[in-house]
């Protein structure tokens, strides 16, 4: 059984924890910090559930100490005191979540198994990584492999191992997942990874290329085969022999590019554009599409024998709103990147701006995330990233160098309240929805029943109308 350390100062909520949790996790109890760093010593907890406010003592002293062990637990900060600033602290002092007082019991049972489980990932991870120590060795010290995923979210976990089992195969893989979560990322870490990462990575963008454009440049051609074709030019097919070919926006492709290509996948040859003569070719194909390639087939737009040729291992790409927790790494992977890149010094965010990064929606996702990064490192001329160094499309109102200070002004308290951060999100999640609240629910990640009782905070009439 796994182990847990719960950590506060009132013995009510100790026991009541305790109570509820004891049949799932070892639970040990500490009121203080000295109690906590007793436990941490001598025991080694999986997770540890930590209130904010522990008499004389901090909550985040203790998050301190637990990070501390040799084996640190993944820790969840509780709070009767909700704000950003402290839920952005608890987060850039190793917490996995921020949760509020009073206290629903089984949403705290499943964030503590969804924190488990995410550490047990991240631990097999890690020692992905490790592993892909030697080849980054033989790369040039140069950045390959899973060191290209930024994120210790249970879903990039989990895309994370999925690609080292199948990374090493001949199969073909298919990339699904909205635009700028990734895709291209993830092709590069699975050439890495499969054993031929000497040999070319050859991209091709099939969206930007006219169908007649795109067989030539797939297959190649001989001299002569059309107007303007001077002399024979080889296809990507041929240029990626021995590596990888990955083949974007597949969605893209007409009917007769697809009855070309499946030939090409199912007999490992090609014919150039203008000759009828066969050439074999030993190339790893890995497609990627922000389309759902199962609706395009169902609606005749797309061919079933392409599509489960090309689907034979399958990774789907979470977007950035389902990986929350993964925003700050990649905001802190894009803050060194673009500052190395324009000679300037590695700023930090400040908690206000990385609080509107949390909160935001991310509709074009980890390339919109890395646009936004790129903009303020070259907008600032501060010590500090604040908010208004973010682009205008992401804060939603004009940039000004004097934004006021969340104490000094009303609104700007309004803006920076992790409660009414909370119901803006509760408020576009509805009316995304059109106002189902089961879909509501499921798109802000939280139970129906929670959703009606945050509600609830806010209107009591409003609740009751559902």
């Amino acid at each position: 059984m796994h182990t847990l350390l719960i950590v506060d100062d009132e013995k009510a909520t100790r026991d009541a924890l305790q109570m509820a949790l004891d049949e799932t996790f070892d639970c040990y109890l500490a009121a203080d910090l000295t109690q906590a760093k007793q436990v941490l010593e001598n025991e080694e907890i999986d997770l540890m559930l930590t209130d904010l406010r522990l008499g004389g003592d901090s909550g985040m002293e203790v998050l301190d100490a637990a990070l501390a062990c040799k084996h640190p637990p993944v820790s969840l900060m509780m709070t009767a005191y909700g704000s950003v600033d402290t839920a952005v602290e608890a987060m850039r002092r190793g917490a996995y979540h921020f949760v509020t007082k009073p206290l629903n019991l089984d949403e705290v049972e499943l964030l503590l198994k969804r924190a488990l489980k995410s550490r047990t990932l991240e631990k097999k991870n890690k020692e992905l990584v490790v592993e892909n120590e030697t080849l980054k060795k033989k790369a040039g010290g140069k950045v390959s492999g899973l060191e290209r995923l930024i994120g210790k979210s249970v879903p990039i976990s989990k895309i994370a191992e999925k690609i080292t089992q199948i990374a090493p195969t001949k199969a073909t893989v298919l990339i699904e997942g909205e635009s700028g979560t990734g895709k291209e990322v993830v092709a590069h870490a699975l050439h890495d990874l499969s054993g031929r990462p000497a040999e070319k990575f050859v991209a091709v963008n099939c969206a930007a290329l006219s169908a007649q454009l795109l067989e030539s440049e797939l297959f190649g051609h001989e001299k002569g085969a059309f107007t303007g074709a001077t002399q024979r030019r080889l296809g990507r097919f041929e240029q990626a022999h021995g590596g990888t070919l990955f083949l974007d926006e597949i969605g893209e492709i007409d009917q007769a590019t697809q009855v070309k290509l499946l030939r090409s996948l199912s007999e490992r040859t090609i014919e150039r554009v203008g000759s009828n003569a066969p050439i074999s070719v030993n190339v790893r194909v890995i497609a990627a599409t922000n389309k759902n390639l199962a609706e395009m087939v169902a609606e005749g737009d797309f061919r079933e024998d392409l599509y489960f040729r090309l689907n034979v291992l399958g990774i789907l790409m979470p977007p950035l709103r389902e990986r929350r927790e993964d925003i700050v790494l990649l905001s802190n992977s894009f803050l060194e990147e673009f500052a190395r890149e324009n000679s300037r010094p590695v700023k930090p965010l400040t908690d206000a701006a990385l609080a509107h990064l949390l909160a935001y929606h991310w509709p074009g996702n980890v390339r919109e995330l890395r646009t936004a990064i790129e903009h303020a490192v070259v907008m600032s001329n501060q010590d500090q990233l604040d908010l208004h160094h973010l682009p205008e499309f992401i804060i939603g109102r004009p940039e000004t160098n004097h934004f006021p200070e969340a104490k000094n002004d009303l609104a700007a308290k309004e803006e920076f309240n992790l409660h009414a951060l909370e119901q803006r999100a509760i408020r576009g999640a509805l009316a995304a929805t059109g106002g189902n609240r089961t879909k509501a629910a499921e798109l802000l990640g939280i139970s129906r029943r929670t959703l009606q009782r945050k509600l609830h905070e806010v209107s009591p009439s409003e609740s009751k109308s559902s």
